[in-house]
């Protein structure tokens, strides 16, 4: 692999999830008419004279794997591919779409900022891909879903109305958890001890200085929260809660969730809330650099996004999962992958799944795999470079993986629910609400997510 595949390390999102920073330009490249073919024909050069629109969101792993990627497909199949790629890529399709010219393929994952596939997928806007998981990858005797590595579909994310059909199909994914200066630490010849619960994390605070947190933006705790709560209660008890259960946010366990996150606010360091924002949330991620700060959530394309930053004398990434509530208790790092899908408006939808099909081929992955970007593909990990293994491989040292977002509902006017589950975050911090207001607070919203979801 490239030098990329080890130094770069960035995904979503948020990335999807998480890059909802920065701004860019759109790329775009073919010209044709569309058409549509039937997928059972998915042979090569079989689509010769149809054009394909594919939108892609530009993050730190660049458009430049997405054009090879296009390119090659195009060599496969005869077709046009016409590719957009943005930074902030809903600003470019999303007035496109409402003007009723539809993409094809869209590569945006949920849990940005401006929440363009929830508002789809709330409007029933998305179409059901379920039958790509049986197709044959472009060019090869294996199915989709023979590809693809267990437990990365069937969940809230690919299956968001919580039934056995897929709309979202994962692409680039990575564990998320806590970043670390390992040179603060025994493991790099430090003072510190790795904390492996919670209580041994803020007795840190009595041993230094340094506040023990940031974050990037509050944005970045929903995945940190997504893995707390199976630690609290469980995996049921994490399903539970993703479908806005009355009982599991008002529970004994989601109660000791909260203080956790209360005293995280009261050891976080003070500036992190006014640069928490797409201007400026390299400098809450410098302060993990510096040595400002101890432990940060993030996923692992924050080492690209930081490639050329300057850093404390000895400084080394580290990365764990959070630590445990109890002693000897599970651990969990939740994986975050990216996603791509297909518009209900889309006048081209076989093809659409053809190229799908093509994108968990060993061909695609290769390419993207050149540029950082890991998809959940059987035998992918056993590809990369020592310095992605650290962390692709932290659920082989012990911890859990939580996967899954919170259910889809019907549009619910001036609810802006992600604002409420990680934004009040900055408030805690701030000192304007208590942990406890923000507990209700998310307990007052899921009641109404849960009556729009009935």
């Amino acid at each position: 692999m490239k030098k990329a595949l080890s130094t770069m390390l960035a995904l979503t999102m948020a990335i999807s999830m998480f890059t909802a920073c920065g701004g860019g330009g759109t790329t775009s490249t073919g010209t044709s008419s569309s058409g549509s073919t039937n997928t059972s024909t998915a042979a090569e050069g079989d689509y010769a004279g149809q054009t394909l629109k594919v939108a892609a969101i530009e993050t730190a792993y660049g458009s430049e794997m997405w054009q090879k990627v296009c390119d090659a497909f195009e060599a496969k199949t005869g077709a046009t591919v016409e590719l957009t790629t943005d930074k902030n890529l809903e600003d470019v399709i999303d007035p496109q779409m409402k003007a009723g010219n539809f993409y094809d393929v869209i590569h945006l994952a949920t849990g940005r900022e401006k929440a363009l596939p929830e508002t789809m997928l709330k409007e029933n806007a998305i179409a059901d891909i379920s039958d790509v998981m049986d197709m044959k990858v472009l060019g090869e005797d294996v199915t989709v879903g023979e590809k693809i590595i267990s437990g990365f579909t069937g969940n809230l994310t690919t299956n968001p109305y919580n039934d056995d059909k897929i709309y979202m199909m994962p692409m680039f994914y990575g564990p998320c958890g806590l970043f670390y200066n390992k040179a603060n630490f025994t493991e790099g010849g430090g003072s510190l001890t790795l904390p492996t619960t919670w209580d041994e994390f803020f007795a840190l605070a009595d041993q230094t200085d340094i506040p023990l947190f940031t974050y990037p933006t509050a944005g970045y705790l929903d995945a940190f929260i997504y893995a707390m709560m199976p630690e609290v209660g469980g995996q049921e008890f994490f399903n539970k809660a993703l479908q806005y259960d009355e009982a599991t946010w008002a529970s004994e366990d989601m109660g000791k969730m909260f203080d956790v996150l209360g005293k995280l606010a009261a050891n976080t360091e003070k500036s992190t809330p006014s640069n928490g924002n797409a201007d400026n949330f390299t400098k809450n991620q410098q302060l993990i650099l510096d040595n400002k700060a101890l432990f940060m959530p993030n996923g692992n394309w924050v080492i690209g996004e930081m490639a050329d930053a300057p850093r404390a004398e000895n400084f080394e990434w580290g990365f764990m999962a959070l630590p445990a509530m109890e002693v000897n208790g599970d651990r969990y790092s939740y994986t975050f992958f990216e996603q791509c899908w297909v518009p209900a408006g889309s006048q081209n939808q076989d093809l659409a799944k053809v190229f799908i099909s093509y994108l968990y081929s060993d061909e695609a992955a290769g390419i993207f795999a050149e540029s950082g970007a890991v998809q959940p593909i059987a035998g992918m990990t056993d590809k990369l470079s020592d310095d992605n293994k650290v962390y692709y491989s932290v659920y082989d040292n012990g911890a859990k993986a939580a996967i899954g977002t919170f259910a889809t509902t019907a549009p619910v006017e001036g609810m802006n629910f992600k604002q409420i589950f990680c934004f009040t975050m900055d408030s805690v911090v701030n000192g304007t609400k208590t942990a406890e207001q923000w507990w209700q607070d998310v307990q007052d919203a899921c009641k109404t997510m849960a009556e729009a979801m009935q």
